[in-house]
This record gives structure tokens, C-alpha cells and sequence, in this order.
């Protein structure tokens, strides 16, 4: 963005260095606080941003349109900015984000006190954003929101990358729940030498196994023993990871 400048080493960005003004031409940027002018309506807000292109009248014109229908705002256009939702501005500040048509965006804390309703629709719209072909470079500290969109994720402790990689690679399988109803007393002797942990509830008993060869050993155990209701595989998530992460440097 041209605001902070290297101390040492190089980057680039889309093959250029980085702050190539061609590069720069092919990215866009949403602040997680944007401020647009309050006055303006929306329509008004995206037509100001369009003249920064240069575009001309029927551009202009043209573009407020297609940007306003993109992020679902094509009825509220003509309402000023003071009576939008959060929400509402921030698929503004995506809309003026889009009007370029760049290759690369950069989103920062884009779905922060977000209610259920709008957060979900920030979600759909950068995934949208992903179908179009667009990457988008997420700063967040939402880690659902970054499990839900992210295809590559790094994380980064006092300013030092301490991982990278994709979500497939970065989260463990983790432990398997047989849940097993009304297993008789000979099941729930054997099974304990198998299982992690067994916790009743009621007339359903849920079996944790660590491994997939217990899985399978539990399962066998069943047969005969009880009627199996469902096997749930449970994965690590982004939040685990990165707690765990995060508490073995600060050791």
C-alpha cells in the first residue's frame, strides 16, 4: 500500500515488487474501519470512488449498478450512508473495493461486530469473490470465519509467520465418538481397553477412540453387543490449533 516501508529483504506481489504501480493497479484494500462520507448515499458513495478511475458518466453509471446488485444493496442505493447497518457499509467498502476489478484483495478484519445476519453475508460474499477467481488476502482474528473462507492460512505470534500451510495440512484428524445405544454389560467391559473415554447418557453411550484401528475394534464390538447409532469423526480446529501453537512459544 505504500504506507510502511522495508527495513531489509524483498517481496512481491503478483510478480511485481512489491509497490509496483502496475501491481498496485491489480489489488484493492477494505480497512476494518472504513469511513465513507455519511451524506452520500450509497450509490453516491460508489460513483465518488468510480471518478478516482476516471471513469466517465455512462462508466460510472454502469459500474454503481453492477457493484450495488453484486453485494446485495441494488434497493438501498439511493439511501444515504448514516441510515446503513454496519453491515450494509461494509459490503459498501466491498463494492468500492471491487471497482477496479482486481485480481488480489486485501480484507481486514472485514466481519468484526457483525451481527449473525450481516456476518453471514460478509462470509458469502468474499466466498463469491473465491468462485470469480479473485484471491483475497484475510486478516483476521474471527478464526471461524478463517476455517470457513481460507483455502491457505499462516499464523502469525509478535510478528513472526510461526505456521503455513492449507487447512488439510495445518488440522490433525481427532478423535472418533461411536455412539452406541443400550450396549449390553459385556460391550462396556471390553470396550474400555479400546476407548479413550466412555460416557454414558441415558440409554446412549458414547465411545471416544483415538486411532482408526480402534474405531474398527469398537465397531466389531458392537455387532451383537448393542445397536450402533452413528460414528462422528472429530477434527482439530483453527482455534485449538492456534491456541496451541501460541502457548508452546510463549513457554
Amino acid at each position: 500500500m505504500g504506507l510502511l516501508f522495508p527495513t531489509s529483504g524483498t517481496a512481491q506481489v503478483l510478480g511485481k515488487p512489491a509497490g509496483d504501480i502496475e501491481a498496485k493497479n491489480r489489488i484493492s484494500y477494505l480497512p476494518e474501519s472504513p469511513y465513507f462520507y455519511e451524506h452520500m448515499s450509497g450509490a453516491e458513495c460508489l460513483d465518488f470512488y468510480c471518478r478516482l478511475f476516471r471513469m466517465n458518466g455512462a462508466q460510472r453509471k454502469a459500474k454503481v449498478g453492477e457493484l450495488l446488485e453484486q453485494v446485495g444493496l441494488a434497493e438501498d442505493g439511493n439511501r444515504a450512508l448514516r441510515q446503513y447497518s454496519k453491515g450494509m457499509l461494509q459490503r459498501i467498502g466491498i463494492a468500492q473495493a471491487l471497482i477496479n476489478d482486481p485480481e488480489l484483495l486485501f480484507f481486514d478484519e472485514p466481519t468484526s461486530g457483525l451481527d449473525p445476519i450481516a456476518h453471514k453475508d460478509i462470509q458469502d460474499l468474499i466466498l463469491s469473490l473465491k468462485d470469480r477467481g479473485k484471491t483475497v488476502f484475510l486478516s483476521s482474528h474471527q478464526l471461524s470465519d478463517v476455517e470457513t473462507v481460507c483455502d491457505r492460512v499462516a499464523i502469525i505470534n509478535r510478528g513472526e509467520l510461526v505456521k503455513l500451510g492449507t487447512l488439510d495440512d495445518l488440522l490433525h484428524a481427532g478423535r472418533t465418538v461411536v455412539n452406541v445405544f443400550k450396549p449390553n454389560a459385556e460391550f462396556t467391559k471390553l470396550v474400555k481397553s479400546l476407548a479413550e473415554d466412555v460416557a454414558p447418557d441415558g440409554e446412549l453411550v458414547r465411545v471416544y477412540a483415538d486411532s482408526e484401528e480402534n474405531v474398527y475394534k469398537i465397531l466389531d464390538l458392537v455387532r451383537g453387543n448393542g445397536t450402533l447409532v452413528s460414528v462422528v469423526p472429530q477434527r482439530q480446529t483453527l482455534e485449538d490449533l492456534f491456541v496451541e501453537i501460541v502457548r508452546e512459544v510463549r513457554k
